[in-house]
């Protein structure tokens, strides 16, 4: 599997963002899926995350309530919608992908996507 991140920005505090992560491949479908978010000098921290068939989904306690993932599968992409930005959600975002693992951790992750910049600066 193939992964593309795209839909990152520089937004204002408070303002809105979705990004999107499209699949190569026909298995996509079979996996669970995970954005994921670093900052310069830490770790790549959860930040939700979705299973194969959208039903469970997982967030860290940063996000919950202003972040949303979702899944199409016939499209083979995975969304997370964030609300209320912060300056402290700046990081390049990571999709990534597992097939066994719920919720995914970062060390669980099969295949990663290339990540996209969020920058949240007045």
């Amino acid at each position: 599997v193939q992964l593309q991140a795209s839909g990152g920005g520089l937004v204002q505090p408070g303002d809105y963002l979705r990004l999107s992560c499209v699949a190569s491949g026909r298995t996509f479908g079979d996996y669970n899926v995970g954005w994921f978010r670093q900052s310069p000098g830490k770790e790549r921290e959860f930040v939700a995350a979705i299973n194969w068939n959208g039903i469970d989904t997982n967030y860290a306690g940063s996000v919950k309530g202003r972040f949303t993932i979702s899944r199409d599968n016939a499209k083979r992409t995975a969304y997370l919608s964030m609300d209320s930005l912060r300056p402290e959600d700046t990081a390049v975002y990571y999709c990534g992908v597992d097939r066994r693992n719920w919720p995914p951790r970062a060390s669980d992750i099969d295949y990663w996507g290339q990540g996209t910049q969020v920058t949240v600066s007045s």
